[in-house]
């Protein structure tokens, strides 16, 4: 019932960040609305994090189970102390360091953040976006924000405000329209509870500078509570970076033309001319680029028809490190 409730909304619209629009979708956060808005990352999905009400309009109109928290944010530094409990030091470090920015810090709860926020658990994960439209709407909200990724759980984060409409149309009040997300793929999201600090997700802030500034982290296999759906129609598979990568990419890419597939390669610009005539996705000159594009790219394949997408790895260097992981999620696995 709830779910008709929300395809049965006017169309959602999508607003320019203008002062008096930013002013409207904090009114509306207030009221218990649901508005999407750009990150650095990609675009969020908000609702004010200690309305329990509205963040179970999250999960629905995300389709998200409730056993996956969400990543709440604040406008400024000195509100994280207002939704977790304590900041070690090393904490407060990263704090300083990356904040604002794609960064997100795993910390004991408040009490005034609700179960529907942490699905019941002790953990709260924060961050502070770097961008200044997500950073007045959260503080003119007034409150802390939840924000994950503005999709539905089966289709690629957004980074650009059409690829919101497209997931949410008629589901949401209003979107924040902020231009393509400056990175294109989440924050990286660091366990700062445990000794040494556990990174649970790698994105937007490379794990190279994370150890620079607090020493040695850990890794875990990164938590099922925090990933997302990524699911192009597509299917989706990932070469491993190596010399001679751009042969294997083609074999493989003729194997499935030669059975009636409609495949796309996406690669760096440098090795373009490697892959002749075949169906191409150029992603950027770098890595930082190619994770900027790789969500978009993946929809445009979607609206394209391609049936398989082919990607390029990279080495595990800095960004490149993220990129390789959105890859394998992306791919289910699915490495060539």
């Amino acid at each position: 019932m709830k779910d008709r409730l929300y395809r049965e909304k006017r169309h959602t619209q999508i607003l320019q960040p203008t002062a008096g629009n930013i002013l409207r979708c904090a009114a509306t956060l207030k009221s218990g609305g649901l508005v999407a808005f750009p990150t650095e990352t990609v675009y969020a999905l908000g609702a004010i994090a200690t309305d329990a009400a509205a963040v179970d309009k999250v999960y629905a109109v995300k389709g998200r189970p409730h056993d996956k928290p969400l990543i709440v944010a604040v406008s400024k530094k000195s509100d994280i102390s207002k939704v977790v409990r304590a900041v070690p030091q090393k904490a407060q470090v990263l704090i300083d360091m990356f904040m604002p920015g794609a960064l997100t810090l795993i910390l004991d709860r408040a009490s005034n953040i609700p179960d529907a926020v942490t699905s019941g658990g002790e953990a709260v994960a924060v961050r502070i976006p770097k961008s200044d439209i997500a950073l007045k709407l959260i503080e003119l909200a007034g409150k802390p924000v939840v924000v994950p990724s503005a999709n539905t759980t089966d289709r690629p984060s957004p980074t650009l405000a059409e690829h919101v409409k497209d997931d949410l149309d008629g589901k949401i009040d209003y979107i924040l329209d902020g231009g393509a997300s400056e990175i294109g793929i989440e924050s990286t999201i660091i366990d700062v509870r445990t000794e040494p600090p556990t990174v649970l997700r790698v994105g937007g802030v490379s794990v190279d500078d994370i150890e620079a500034a607090i020493g040695q982290v850990s890794y875990k296999r990164e938590s099922v509570a925090f990933s997302a759906g990524y699911t192009p129609s597509a299917d989706v598979l990932f070469s491993a970076y190596y010399v001679g990568m751009s042969d294997n990419i083609n074999a493989r890419y003729d194997a499935l033309t030669a059975v009636g597939r409609r495949p796309v390669i996406v690669c760096l610009d440098c090795n373009s001319e490697k892959y002749g005539n075949r169906n191409l996705y150029v992603a950027g000159a770098d890595y930082a680029t190619y994770a900027h594009n790789l969500f978009a790219l993946l929809r445009k394949a979607d609206a394209e028809r391609y049936d398989a997408i082919i990607a390029e790895g990279v080495k595990p260097d800095g960004i490149g490190k993220s990129l390789i992981s959105r890859l394998i999620k992306v791919s289910g696995g699915n490495i060539i």
